[in-house]
Formats: C-alpha cells, sequence, structure tokens
C-alpha cells in the first residue's frame, strides 16, 4: 500500500495488479481534480462518503453516497468535492495515461 499526497487530498493505493489498479482517493471540500481523460484506462468509481459533483462528458452529475459510475476511456472526467469526500476506484492498469485539459493547480500531462 502507498499513500499519495496531492494539492486536493490524497490518493491511497490499495492493490496494483497486472489486472487492474484499486485505490480510495480523498478530496478535501471545495477542492476539485484535473479536468481529464484517458486513451486506454478504464476506471468505475463508488463514494464512499460525501457528496460530489462529476463533471462527466458534456453533462454535470452529482453523486451521492453508494452510488457509482464507470468512466470509459475518451470520456473526459473531473471530481469536484462538495463535502469531503472518500471515493473508491478500480481501475484497468495504465496508471499513467492521463491526459490533462485543465488543472487548478498547474500540472500538465
Amino acid at each position: 500500500m502507498k499513500v499519495v499526497d496531492k494539492p486536493w487530498g490524497r490518493e491511497i493505493w490499495f492493490a496494483v495488479e497486472d489486472e487492474y489498479v484499486g485505490k480510495i482517493i480523498e478530496v478535501k471540500k471545495g477542492e476539485r481534480l484535473s479536468l481529464q481523460f484517458h486513451e486506454e484506462k478504464k476506471e468505475t468509481m463508488y463514494l464512499l462518503e460525501g457528496r460530489m459533483a462529476l463533471t462527466f462528458g458534456d453533462e454535470e452529475l452529482e453523486l451521492a453516497e453508494g452510488e457509482s459510475i464507470t468512466i470509459k476511456p475518451g470520456v473526459k472526467h473531473r471530481i469536484n468535492a462538495l463535502s469531503d469526500v472518500k471515493v473508491v476506484e478500480v481501475s484497468t492498469p495504465q496508471v499513467e495515461d492521463v491526459i490533462r485539459l485543465e488543472d487548478d493547480y498547474g500540472r500538465t500531462g
């Protein structure tokens, strides 16, 4: 297991396997991740705690605790924490496959 500090919170990586990656994404209230998409990576998010808005393609969705969504390659997305949130993410193993379109913290890639 490893913990990765981020400007918006942190990620707790609990599984890194050949077939999948599992992590818990903790985002502080009022913070948001980059607007991004993946060329190959497919991920499913399950909202464990809190409330979040999710940019999903051209839609803005609001997720509540216990809801999940699958994001396929090519779909732009962004988590926006409406409260402190914990998201369980399970994805295919292409962890470096991130194309950022916008980022509040000046990150590129």
